[in-house]
């Protein structure tokens, strides 16, 4: 039976399953042509961020279409992505310092400062998968722009 869930108590929830970074799938379509690749992302304000060369399929879909889904674990993220200009031209570098805290390898090896643009994507809708301590499975829908979750037990 599904039941309203605290809008707050859900958001939580969806922070412990992220934490400060993880590898997500990132899905984008152009022209009816879905494409789906692995991203390293970083979270903070509230948003999903990551880093992409600017000559990239995936940049040139990003342009043209901005609405995205993102998946890691049974946690998806339906949202709008937004190219924010060069990673090196962030205010206070956020995202940089922490992708080199959590990404180091990946940083130290991709980093060109002159092609890697930065991405913020605003979640607007997410679906978590998860089972309770009895293996009860269960979701929890989360509707970010009406600030309102529900709790649904899937049997």
């Amino acid at each position: 039976m599904e039941k309203t869930m605290d809008f707050e108590k859900a958001v939580e929830i969806y922070h412990g399953k992220l934490g400060n970074w993880k590898i997500m799938a990132l899905a984008s379509c152009h022209d009816n042509y879905p494409m789906v690749r692995n991203v390293s992302c970083i979270f903070y304000n509230e948003k999903i961020y990551f880093k992409t060369d600017k000559n990239f399929r995936k940049t040139r879909q990003l342009y043209e279409n901005a609405r995205v889904a993102m998946c890691f674990n049974g946690t998806q993220v339906e949202g709008e992505a937004k190219i924010t200009g060069l990673v090196t031209e962030e205010e206070g570098r956020v995202f940089e310092k922490k992708y080199k805290e959590y990404l180091w390898q990946s940083y130290n090896a991709y980093s060109h400062e002159d092609t890697e643009i930065l991405v913020e994507v605003t979640p607007h809708f997410v679906e978590i998968w998860d089972e309770d301590e009895n293996r009860n499975a269960f979701q929890i829908f989360i509707d970010f722009d009406k600030k309102e979750a529900i709790y649904k037990p899937y049997d």
